[in-house]
């Protein structure tokens, strides 16, 4: 039977990737972080090479942890498109989503407040996101700034409190979870890689999902995690108003709402007026990183 979706573009992160298990895993330039790097590269990989003997055609993976240059290339297949580094348009992290009709995510995080391992969203120095009244989390976030492209969400891996929190916010989506709470050395990566195969596959053949639109305004409410002065800081730098440790944003879409997430989180106005100049030299730290990994695998 043919699948409903044969485009896929996969995001890909390491905190729910059967690699990390502590918070060590998740820092760059740490042994921890070499193999999550490896784990996390077999997870797509199992992944990618289920949906083509599916029947999917193309697929772009976006490497979306810290630099963007976790997935080791010579560990995926090469059918697919792996798409390293983050990009600042049209999408920021993704850039151009192109002809991608179907979001598949794995190796995901719960979302800021939640009691989920490693838990934030966007940026760990937000401990909370409250969107419209409710805690907003990665999952419905990307998913509502790729709607417009008729991107619809169709599979999501991780924890099992981000597995919940992404199959309450967006009911058509699938999930397969991965449990944190039980010790590495009795956690069968093999077992669960198979099952994280036949999930994403059986996810394609949803054809009751449809792209997660949500209109605005968005009514958002960040708590920082340093508290007032973090917050009077970023409120100052970014001309939105604070209080506490809270700070407050309006916005009327989902892309213009992450833009300015992504821009709280990781800029600064003078470093967003240089970005054309800024993210290739940020690329080329990324691809240091993962050159260290490498030399860390071939001293074992």
């Amino acid at each position: 039977m043919k699948p409903c979706y044969t485009s896929i573009l996969i995001i890909s992160d390491i905190e729910g990737s059967s690699g990390c298990w502590t918070r060590k895993a998740a820092i760059l330039k740490t042994k921890e972080w070499a193999q999550a790097c490896v784990d996390m590269s077999l997870d797509v990989n199992a992944v990618v090479t289920a949906l083509y003997s599916a029947g999917v055609n193309h697929i772009r993976i976006q490497d979306f942890h810290r630099t963007g240059y976790n997935l080791l290339p010579e560990l995926i297949d090469r059918r697919a498109e792996l798409s390293h580094g983050f990009k600042a348009y049209p999408v920021p992290a993704i850039g151009d989503p192109e002809n991608a009709r179907g979001l598949i995510m794995i190796g995901m995080h719960a979302s800021s407040g939640s009691k989920g391992f490693i838990a934030h969203t966007v940026s760990s120095q937000i401990r909370n996101i409250e969107c419209n009244g409710k805690s907003l989390g990665e999952a419905e976030l990307l998913s509502m700034v790729l709607a417009p492209y008729g991107i619809v969400p169709l599979f999501f891996s991780g924890g099992p409190i981000a597995c919940a929190e992404a199959a309450c916010a967006i009911p058509s989506i699938q999930t397969y979870s991965i449990d944190k709470n039980i010790k590495l050395k009795d956690f069968d990566k093999h077992t669960w890689r198979d099952g994280l195969k036949k999930a994403s596959v059986a996810s394609l053949f949803n054809n009751k999902a449809v792209p997660f639109t949500r209109e605005g305004p968005f009514k958002v409410v960040l708590t920082m995690r340093d508290g007032p002065e973090a917050a009077r800081k970023t409120g100052e730098k970014w001309h939105l108003p604070s209080c506490d440790d809270r700070v407050m944003i309006e916005s009327g879409t989902a892309l213009l709402l992450f833009q300015l997430l992504i821009k709280i989180a990781y800029l600064h106005p003078f470093l967003e007026k240089i970005l054309p100049l800024a993210l290739p030299l940020f690329h080329i730290y990324g691809k240091l990183g993962l050159n260290w990994v490498r030399k860390q695998l071939k001293k074992k």
